[in-house]
């Protein structure tokens, strides 16, 4: 993994925010051990702003809870939330507590069979997962607790299992993706015989829920490097148990268009997006947007080369059963799949009308189609190309903003249901929809006639038709547009050799 290791910051003395402090000295005050452990150790030692804080003892979970005023307790393994309400830091608001314990076989893969609690600090450190996270430190007396080297791991930027790696691995197989995920984060490398035993128990996470696979999946998706953190799961044997329809762009040339095979050209996209510190949503559709290609490739004798129609639609399809498949929240994954779906809009401008990019508009939504302009720059640097931004892109832009007050929706219109059924005298039934979706597509053509008196006018006209004529006006209508438009643009694409 590239990029340089953070040394450890000289001395044992840190900020530790008081919402911390007065648990840890309350556990205390009654006799108990408190320890910081965990991320937020490493990441004190590193300099970075702990995500979250934790603590452990050699108190148990009763006790935990008789010592704080509120508390809750709903897991197996002893972890008490201590509730802060006096601040407004998220990372503080609820803080960890969890006692020493020492944990049976894992039968599972995933969780262990059962969980006994310890009096001793060194059952707790060896059964952690990485000697980075297995470091304790005493707030009070400013003394770290290192038993297995992740100081000095830290200071040369090394990422190693605790103890013997295969067990840890054997014990919980979400702990391999892990380790390529803190190597994303923090710009480690994998110590050798931890990334030997990975590889040697990467079938394990196939046993692994897909939640958990999804919150460590989108870690490293949303770190500086998840490019490299990928290409590293494919290496040890873990993509194929996360995303493996990725890995079939290996290999798959493309057109003279691109200079790298799909497979590339997803991971310098998604780059991108990462280097530009785009959202979840950019990023998950600069990855999957041409995950369709390796299924529509085809070679065409014409134009002495490939060709990938339909690869936007398809490529929608699968990034719509790879979210599912992951358990990604519906209105995250219709969001990418939107992008993906509509992310080669013909974006030539010198030809383009007003009304096609209405239609675009209306197509990925309003609230989408920045973010799909953000996946196209992308698209265009991943290609090996200089400029994420030409100016027939940035032109497009410009279309989008002037378009983005026209209506592009029944709900825009300047007419209802109520004044359409008022105006031509009919009662409520499938007729009004089918006028007003008539209505909507002579105004994606012509925005001015988003006028009260205009519609009524052809309202009127239209309501003295059959709801067989109305339907084909409001769908044949579309049709023709969107085929007539898709002819125009794979004319031009033919003609300047762009699929």
């Amino acid at each position: 993994m590239k990029g340089p290791a953070k040394r450890p910051v000289s001395g044992t003395k840190f900020e530790i925010p008081e919402n911390v402090t007065n648990i840890t000295q309350t556990l205390k005050r009654k006799g108990f051990e408190a320890f910081l452990i965990g991320g937020c150790v490493r990441d004190l030692f590193l300099g970075n702003k702990p995500k979250d804080w934790d603590v452990t003892t050699n108190a148990i979970p009763d006790q935990i809870m008789a010592a704080f005023e509120k508390t809750f307790y709903e897991n197996d393994y002893g972890t008490v939330g201590v509730v802060n309400e006096d601040t407004a830091d998220e990372t503080l608001k609820v803080i960890e507590v969890t006692p020493y314990r020492i944990e049976s076989v894992y039968s599972d893969k995933r969780r262990p069979d059962s969980v006994t609690f310890s009096k001793n600090l060194e059952d707790d450190l060896k059964r952690r997962d990485f000697t980075i996270n297995a470091i304790a430190y005493d707030c009070e007396e400013q003394k770290t607790v290192d038993l297995y080297g992740g100081l000095a791991d830290l200071s040369v930027g090394i990422i190693r299992a605790v103890g013997k790696a295969r067990e840890r691995f054997a014990e919980d197989a979400l702990r391999t993706l892990r380790a390529v995920r803190l190597s994303a984060q923090l710009g480690f490398e994998i110590e050798q015989e931890t990334k030997k035993a990975i590889a040697e128990e990467a079938r394990g996470l196939g046993q692994i829920s897909k939640e958990r696979i999804r919150d460590e999946f989108i870690k490293v998706i949303e770190s500086d490097r998840p490019a490299e953190a990928l290409t590293l799961a494919r290496d040890l044997g873990l993509l194929k148990f996360i995303i493996p329809d990725i890995e079939k762009g290996q290999g798959v040339k493309q057109n003279q268009a691109h200079s790298f095979d799909v497979w590339t050209h997803l991971l310098k996209t998604l780059s991108h997006a990462a280097k530009k510190e785009m959202a979840l949503p950019v990023r998950l559709a600069a990855l999957f947007h041409d995950v369709g290609k390796p299924d529509t490739r085809r070679w065409s004798e014409e134009k002495k080369d490939y060709t990938f129609y339909g690869h936007d639609v398809v490529g929608a399809r699968i990034t719509a059963k790879i979210l599912k498949d992951l358990r990604f929240p519906n209105d995250l994954a219709d969001k990418v799949v939107k992008l993906v779906r509509w992310h080669m809009f013909f974006s030539d401008t010198e030809q383009i009308t007003n009304s096609a990019v209405r239609r675009l508009v209306m197509n990925v939504g309003k609230d989408n189609v920045w973010d799909l302009m953000n996946v196209r720059a992308c698209d265009r640097i991943g290609t090996g190309r200089p400029k994420e931004s030409p100016y027939r892109l940035r032109k497009y832009h410009s279309m989008i903003d002037e378009v983005m007050r026209d209506p592009i929706s029944v709900g825009m219109l300047k007419i209802d249901g109520a004044r359409i059924m008022d105006v031509i005298k009919e009662p409520p039934g499938p007729r009004i929809g089918f006028i007003l979706h008539a209505l909507l597509e002579e105004v994606l053509d012509d925005p001015k006639k988003n006028e009260p008196e205009i519609l009524e006018k052809m309202a009127i006209n239209m309501a003295g038709l059959s709801e067989v004529e109305l339907k084909k006006i409001d769908v044949g209508a579309k049709e023709k547009k969107e085929e007539e438009e898709e002819r125009v643009v794979k004319e031009i694409r033919k003609k300047n050799w762009v699929e």
